[in-house]
């Protein structure tokens, strides 16, 4: 092998670097260093800073935000939803001659014996039978003002005066003859439009808004909401609309809260089956507008679904006016809210007559949103 000059096997032998572990370019101030490097003795690895702690105030607030627009989004989208399902049916425009509005709200709220909707066995559970059409089964005109609410029940056996009217349907005008039958007659002659005329006429108190609810939803509402509590102070059968109950509080479920409602041949006079009416409206009312339902949505959704699908309201009610109707039913048996039959004089081949004084009196404290003082039968 020829001689390798003098002195170079005398210099260090090369070295990558790469045998020792070292960093290429690291060491201070190394060439290539870049800030990639360590400082004194770190061996050329890149130390981590430690991770900075979670900003749990922020997290909260974007939670709370979240939170905030899905409860909005539910919200809005049930209002449409349950605004939807109203039947707005009614056209009080077509209603004549209607008297001047006075303060507050006022609402004739129907319930007929309509089955719409109804199987053989629904008809047979809830003894309703199987008549065609649909008459009023009891009304009531519910005041809303400022001096508490007011509930007055109407007797379906009132005698009242049928006025000049226009058809709902056919849109002719059919004079006044002075003709006098019973209030529901009303309804059965030419529907909810009439029967708004009729009240109307005979009061002098402007209608508002129009609610009706035939027998299926009444008892869907109830059993939706599992049942009204109520005290029952007297027991009392009838074998007409199924009733069977005995004296104390007891929870009804929709079967048993329609024949409650409904029973009239238990009774003397139909007058009390009003009081019965109001009394477990109330109770429904205050048992149904509570925050363990309102806010639960496995009791609202099937409440709603349940009671809006049997409402007829009519053109101009709102959701929103339908909620006040409510509350202001849940507020008649507290504070300064009261309830009473629609006074009687008399009576007139088997129809009951009202009191004109004390009706006119009635009707001028409900306009002029007076406290009620009048009492009735």
């Amino acid at each position: 092998m020829p001689q390798q000059p003098s002195g170079y096997g005398d210099a260090p032998e090369y070295d990558s670097g790469y045998n020792t572990g070292q960093v290429y370019g690291g060491g201070q101030g190394g060439r290539g260093g870049g800030g990639h490097g360590g400082g004194p003795g770190d061996g050329g690895y890149v130390q981590g800073r430690p991770a900075a702690a979670p900003d749990w105030r922020r997290r909260i607030k974007i939670g709370a935000l979240a939170l905030v627009v899905v409860v909005l989004a539910v919200s809005v989208g049930t209002y449409f939803w349950a605004d939807s399902k109203l039947k707005r049916e009614v056209d009080l425009s077509k209603v004549i001659e209607r008297p001047k509005a006075g303060d507050g709200t006022n609402y004739l709220i129907v319930g007929s014996d309509s089955r719409e909707g109804m199987t053989s066995e629904d008809k047979k559970r809830l003894h309703t039978g199987s008549a065609e059409g649909k008459r009023t089964d009891s009304m009531m005109i519910l005041h809303d003002g400022s001096n508490g609410p007011t509930l007055v029940s109407l007797p379906r056996d009132s005698n009242v005066e049928i006025p000049s009217f226009v058809g709902s349907e056919s849109g002719k005008r059919f004079a006044g003859t002075g003709r006098t039958t019973k209030l529901n007659a009303a309804y059965a002659e030419d529907g909810p439009e009439l029967l708004v005329r009729t009240v109307e006429f005979n009061t002098g108190l402007h209608i508002d808004h129009y609610v009706e609810i035939g027998f299926g939803g009444f008892a869907k509402i109830v059993d939706a909401i599992g049942g009204v509590e109520l005290d029952i102070p007297k027991a009392f059968k009838d074998k007409y609309s199924g009733a069977d109950f005995e004296a104390g509080k007891q929870t009804l479920d929709g079967q048993q809260a329609l024949a409650f409602v409904r029973t009239r041949h238990a009774f003397t006079s139909d007058l009390d089956r009003t009081k019965n009416q109001q009394k477990f409206l109330a109770a429904l009312a205050s048992q149904t507008a509570t925050p363990s339902t309102i806010l639960n949505p496995f009791k609202l959704y099937p409440t709603l679904g349940a009671g809006l699908d049997t409402l007829i309201v009519d053109k101009d009610m709102s959701l929103w006016s339908l909620s006040q109707m409510f509350f202001a039913m849940k507020g008649v048996t507290g504070g300064d809210g009261a309830s009473l039959n629609i006074p009687i004089s008399g009576s007139s081949g088997g129809n009951l007559v009202w009191d004109k004084a004390k009706v006119k009196q009635l009707v001028e404290q409900l306009n002029n949103d007076e406290k009620v003082t009048v009492t009735g039968s």
